[in-house]
């Protein structure tokens, strides 16, 4: 959310019209941003001087640079156009890290650690955005592999299941290839090392400290086995395996957080049978009739489920918020948005939450769904999908 969590990524528009064959910079998708930035900025004056300056840059070099201030309104903004995000109120409080000078692959591994303890906060989370080197003419630049800053590893057994989070056994795999050594004793949330690559470079694996992962334990208010099957999750969910597109810039290394909404642990990370699959086991555990579905055994464990993500979250004094208030926090938003003469494009599928979906207030209406830009797409690491769960 998220860039809050919540956005479902929130973020990931359908398609991009960008063609690779042709690096230089589209003037005119340059301007019509800069005419965005200036009408939004008045007090910027006049643009025709940094129309002209962006003409010659571009003439001259294939592409410009975006000053500072471009930057941090173009991510702003981008976080505001994302039509798959239901967290998008805050947009305007999105901190941006102007790290566009840096290339280095290890580099931008360390930094995107300082991200992971700024964003944290001390479980107070803050959506960041870190923004490290665009992509230049016959200059690309570099890439992180991973989908978000912190990801769980899966480790395939020999009878076909997966120890940890099946979403991740190709990025366990690559991580081993490249060195790797999983904990002595491998359990199922033991915390991948980050990879960054660049073509001209030689890529780099950094594991994550400690300090820079904070982890809530999952309890439940009124069934305390469940605390002791080890459940945890990570509190800052940063996607960092899309590309940020502003006024025809590409920056493909930009990780981005805001902040988690309940069911996207709850109901995805935990639930989803290409996930970690719980529900069954939890039902047994509840001792619920699961020989049908018609026993509503699924949505009864997937409440409790949920239940006991907001409370271990709350208890442990970690930003997280509910399915309801975000609906409500979106629709405050979309009327804002309208109040200012915008256009607020939402896809249904990805705005209306994965539990109790027809109670909430998003479910009840249509949305625009245009693709605006600046916005986040995503990235090309190699076949990898984004997620932002």
């Amino acid at each position: 959310m998220a860039p809050v969590p919540s956005c479902p990524a929130e973020a990931i528009p359908l398609h991009d019209t960008t063609d690779p064959a042709d690096p230089t910079v589209d003037l005119a998708e340059a301007e019509e941003f800069l005419r965005l930035h200036h009408a939004e900025h008045p007090e910027l004056g006049p643009i025709e001087h940094r129309l002209a300056e962006v003409h010659a840059e571009v003439a001259a070099t294939g592409t410009y640079r975006h000053t500072p201030d471009e930057l941090t309104f173009g991510a702003r903004v981008a976080w505001r156009n994302s039509a798959r995000c239901i967290g998008r109120l805050y947009w305007r409080s999105l901190k941006v890290r102007d790290l566009r000078d840096l290339r280095d692959p290890k580099e931008i591994a360390d930094e995107c650690v300082e991200h992971l303890k700024l964003a944290g906060n001390g479980g107070k989370v803050r959506p960041v955005i870190s923004v490290f080197a665009p992509d230049e003419p016959g200059r690309p630049a570099p890439r992180i592999r991973n989908e978000q800053l912190i990801r769980y590893a899966g480790y395939p057994g020999s009878d076909g299941g997966v120890l940890g989070d099946r979403r991740n056994v190709e990025l366990t795999a690559k991580a081993v290839e490249m060195g790797w050594r999983p904990p002595a004793r491998r359990g199922p949330f033991d915390v991948l090392p980050l990879i960054v690559e660049r073509d001209d470079a030689e890529p780099a694996l950094v594991e994550l400290p400690p300090d820079a992962v904070l982890e809530v334990p999952i309890g439940h208010p009124e069934l305390p086995w469940l605390a002791d099957l080890g459940l945890r999750w990570h509190a800052v969910p940063a996607i960092s395996n899309m590309r940020l597109r502003i006024g025809g810039i590409d920056y493909p290394a930009a990780p981005f957080n805001g902040w988690y909404m309940g069911t996207e642990i709850g109901a995805r990370n935990f639930a989803d049978v290409d996930r970690y699959d719980l529900l069954p086991y939890l039902g047994r555990r509840m001792g619920l009739d699961t020989s049908s579905v018609q026993t509503l055994w699924k949505d009864r464990v997937l409440v409790e489920l949920n239940r006991a993500v907001l409370h271990s979250f709350n208890r442990a004094g970690v930003t997280i918020t509910d399915h309801h208030t975000e609906s409500d926090r979106f629709l405050t938003h979309l009327k804002k948005e309208e109040a200012a003469g915008r256009s607020c494009p939402a896809d249904w599928t990805w705005i209306v939450p994965p539990m109790s979906s027809g109670i909430t207030s998003v479910f009840h209406r249509y949305y625009d769904k245009r693709e605006l830009v600046p916005n986040f797409f995503p990235g090309d690491t190699k076949g990898v999908c984004p997620v932002i769960h």
